[in-house]
């Protein structure tokens, strides 16, 4: 048997007014999922416990069957899992965006343009993490470059107690009130400030103008964690498995779980990135005999719902049914071997709000050997919302949804 779970971060989605009160899954032309949703069984899930942040660690944890409630310790030191980082027990981590700010002055009263400077290159963002580790890096405090705008700083015996912001969810808001706060807060606040400066006239910044692109203004510390400590997948479902994405975040917790991580070159976590490749990667990984797993990440939907791109979400659950399900389907339909595909956002993340909320989200699960028509010759079945919700099915605790996608029974 096996398994391959296709997550479509941020997919879900609330009506939208220019769809006609309808959501980016119901208007997306997606005649694979929702065939196999019509063959499958369908419902809601809560990826995300109430009295955890709406963060993608968080939910994604979720989904692969692991209690955020007990395993969650924060984004940040999955990443630096996925970085190949070592990590103290003392130590801690945090992550470091490349953002745009505006121009007023001072710092505090700057309004958060863009959480990703325009998707920075990593190769520019290379160089100007390098200017601040050449600044600000000490036996304290180390800086290490990762992807595009997504990058990280080791707190060396760290204390906890700052409260930080993820920036995808101030856009267009003044920064005063989520600057960092509480204990010790004032080292990250130093450092993101004399950033700014920094940054003003640096090389990288001033090529980026030119070409018509937005500035890294300031880097941004945010989602402060310890190093976690997770039960492996095989170890809890009996499955040999791999995970293919274009994020550190999501590579760390697969680290974490023991599963294998699969790079595919070109894939970058937007719309431009190597779906046909990552299709490749999840089909050569599952056609191995030592393989009964795959966990595949796009992370498209999800910056289109960050950034309030109606068309783009929409076009990137097209292209995740066209360039990733279907060829996905077809090779293990071919396989001769039994599979279950299962497919479902981690969390939403609505264009109205363009950040992450706790709702439930609508989950397939697909089995080549079981199989219920439900759709009418009247009215075809699509995959959505509402489709989930009128189904009866609601998953209340989220990370039991990886043991019924297995069949197995919870022992969590």
């Amino acid at each position: 048997m096996k398994y391959i779970v296709i997550l479509g971060d941020g997919m879900a989605d609330e009506p939208v007014k220019e769809l006609d009160g309808r959501t980016p899954l119901e208007v997306a032309f997606k005649p694979v999922i929702d065939d196999m949703a019509a063959k499958g069984e369908t419902g809601l899930v809560k990826t995300l416990p109430d009295n955890i942040p709406p963060g993608s660690d968080a939910a994604n944890l979720s989904v692969m069957g692991y209690d955020p409630r007990k395993y969650c310790t924060g984004r940040s030191p999955l990443e630096a899992v996925s970085m190949g980082i070592k990590l103290a027990d003392t130590d801690m981590t945090f992550r470091c965006n490349l953002v745009t700010l505006n121009d007023d002055e001072p710092y505090s009263v700057k309004t958060m343009i863009d959480h990703s400077s325009d998707e920075i290159s990593t190769a520019e963002a290379t160089e100007l993490i390098n200017t601040i580790q050449q600044n600000f890096g000490t036996d304290e405090f180390r800086f290490f470059t990762g992807r595009s705008y997504r990058h990280l700083m080791v707190w060396h015996n760290g204390s906890i107690g700052s409260k930080t912001t993820p920036p995808h969810d101030i856009l267009e808001q003044n920064i005063n009130q989520y600057l960092p706060k509480g204990e010790n807060s004032g080292e990250l606040l130093r450092m993101m400030e004399q950033s700014a400066t920094l940054f003003k006239n640096h090389p990288v910044n001033i090529k980026r103008k030119k070409a018509g692109l937005r500035p890294a203004t300031s880097i941004w510390l945010w989602g402060e964690g310890k190093r976690p400590s997770l039960p492996s997948f095989k170890e809890k479902y009996g499955l040999r498995g791999s995970i293919i994405a274009a994020v550190d975040l999501i590579f760390g917790i697969g680290i974490c779980a023991g599963l294998e991580p699969i790079e595919v070159e070109g894939a970058t976590g937007n719309m431009l990135s190597n779906f046909d490749g990552k299709a490749q990667a999840a089909i050569d990984q599952l056609l191995r005999k030592d393989k009964d797993f795959v966990y595949l990440h796009i992370e498209a939907p999800d910056e289109c719902g960050h950034r309030g791109e109606v068309e783009n979400k929409v076009k990137s659950i097209e292209i995740i049914d066209r360039k990733i399900v279907a060829p996905i389907k077809k090779a293990l339909d071919n396989s001769g071997n039994e599979y279950s595909i299962m497919i479902l956002p981690d969390h939403p993340t609505p264009l109205r709000l363009r950040t992450h909320t706790s709702a439930p989200v609508p989950y397939i699960i697909y089995n080549s050997k079981n199989q219920k028509i439900k759709k009418s010759k009247n009215q075809e079945f699509t995959y959505s919302e509402k489709s989930g919700a009128s189904s009866g099915i609601y998953i209340e605790d989220g990370f039991k949804l990886m043991d019924r996608f297995i069949n197995k029974k919870n022992d969590s």
